[in-house]
């Protein structure tokens, strides 16, 4: 410590005119002040930091840019502590930003710290957020921060929610905050796990807005620019897969060029899902396996598998794809999704089955997979809702009387199926 002191008390003495600015009135506590709040703040212990870093920033704010990037830790860990003050540290918050503009100049990046912790701590002031981000991403565009591009789209989408903007305002907000993230996932490797959070941030708070005509639009010209851009194939696929925007030349387009590049399990996935959409069964099987054959995650080889089980349900053969859909379970235990998968597989091959009484009775065994299904969260509503819709279609009471069968009694169905449940009746 008396040694920092010394070196920087010779610093000032050296250059009398420009420590009078620099250091303020009060030179000496300026460098006591700040020498105090550093060696507390390096330990992290930023109770203590608080009182000599406010006389510096009071007193002599233009002696060290580090008083406004530590100032915003130390007020947001005192924010933890006395909630009551909450919107007077906010308050503080933005004031340091502005003097920090102020003394060090790089308003663009410092608007996107200020806005991005505004949203944060209070998005009750959403369109002050908003306005900063704005402003920071017209001056900063492709250097913009990952923190400030998602904070941006995500004051947009509120905006827009609370009628402020458009939905076309933000489709075009989108367009460009992508062009940007595309940029430094390219150009700025040392930063790449950042914007690659961003771009998932993004893609998450764009999807409700976007139909399948909007996306297409979009992404069928960022697909002619950059046809060999792994990392944009991957991530239109993924947003097409997740719109449920899968019947199109351009997923068709962009899945081709991607396996044509990199023959991935991701890759082969989407080729059997292309494959399905043009009713090309034993090419999507093929890729199928292929996807699983590539991939050694399991959670993303019980998602093949079920690919797998879609592609043999689409050509008829319902026993492969029951076998598949297992398959899945035994990678991932308990899925709803591959309850509900193998609920609709019954469903499909119930025609197989008989006689029309024979048909019904497989609604029993489907709403069996479904309420299965239900006990995963992530699939509760779809399932609820199948249960509701095909539990109508289970044979009356006094049809099963008549095929000698008693309600709540056990029943074996046939067929390719064979598998015993419980009889039930629809009224």
């Amino acid at each position: 410590m008396r040694k920092l002191l010394f070196i920087l008390l010779l610093t000032f003495l050296m250059s009398d005119s420009y420590a009078q600015s620099k250091w303020g009135n009060d030179s000496i506590s300026c460098i006591t002040n700040l020498s105090l709040y550093r060696e507390y703040y390096k330990q992290k212990n930023y109770e203590d930091a608080l009182n000599p870093w406010r006389w510096t920033y009071i007193n002599c704010p233009q002696s060290s840019g580090n008083i406004f990037k530590n100032g915003p830790i130390i007020i947001k860990s005192k924010m933890k502590q006395d909630k009551a003050n909450k919107s007077a540290y906010i308050d503080t918050l933005m004031q340091i930003y502005d003097k920090r503009i102020e003394y060090f100049g790089k308003e663009g990046f410092v608007l996107g710290l200020k806005g991005s912790d505004l949203l944060r701590y209070d998005k009750s002031r959403y369109n002050e957020a908003y306005n900063y981000l704005k402003k920071s991403f017209e001056i900063e565009q492709k250097r913009s921060s990952a923190g400030a591009l998602s904070a941006y789209f995500k004051s947009a989408t509120i905006m827009q929610k609370n009628n402020e903007l458009s939905k076309e305002d933000i489709l075009q907000l989108y367009a460009e905050l992508s062009e940007a993230v595309d940029y430094n996932l390219e150009n700025n490797p040392k930063k790449i796990k950042f914007y690659t959070q961003t771009s998932t941030n993004i893609e998450s708070l764009f999807t409700p807005y976007a139909d399948c005509d909007a996306l297409l639009s979009i992404f069928s010209e960022k697909f002619l620019k950059k046809e060999d851009d792994i990392k944009l194939l991957k991530r239109i696929l993924k947003v097409l897969d997740s719109k449920e925007c899968t019947d199109n030349n351009l997923f068709f387009d962009v899945s081709s060029r991607l396996y044509e590049i990199e023959p991935s399990a991701l890759a082969a996935s989407k080729m059997g899902k292309m494959s399905i959409s043009r009713k090309e069964f034993s090419q999507a099987i093929k890729f199928c396996k292929e996807a699983i054959d590539l991939e050694t995650d399991n959670d993303l080889q019980a998602k093949y598998y079920l690919g797998l089980a879609d592609a043999y349900r689409n050509s008829g053969n319902f026993s492969q794809a029951r076998e598949a859909a297992f398959k899945s379970l035994d990678l991932k235990n308990g899925w709803g999704e591959a309850y509900m998968n193998l609920g609709n597989i019954y469903l499909s091959g119930a025609k197989a089955c008989g006689s029309e009484f024979e048909q019904k009775t497989v609604y029993w065994i489907a709403v069996d997979m479904f309420n299965l299904a239900k006990r995963d969260s992530d699939v509760y509503e779809r399932a609820s809702k199948s249960i509701n819709t095909y539990s109508k279609y289970f044979p009356s009471t006094e049809v099963c009387f008549f095929n000698n069968v008693e309600k709540n009694s056990s029943y074996t169905i046939g067929c390719w199926i064979n598998k015993k449940t419980i009889a039930r009746t629809s009224d």
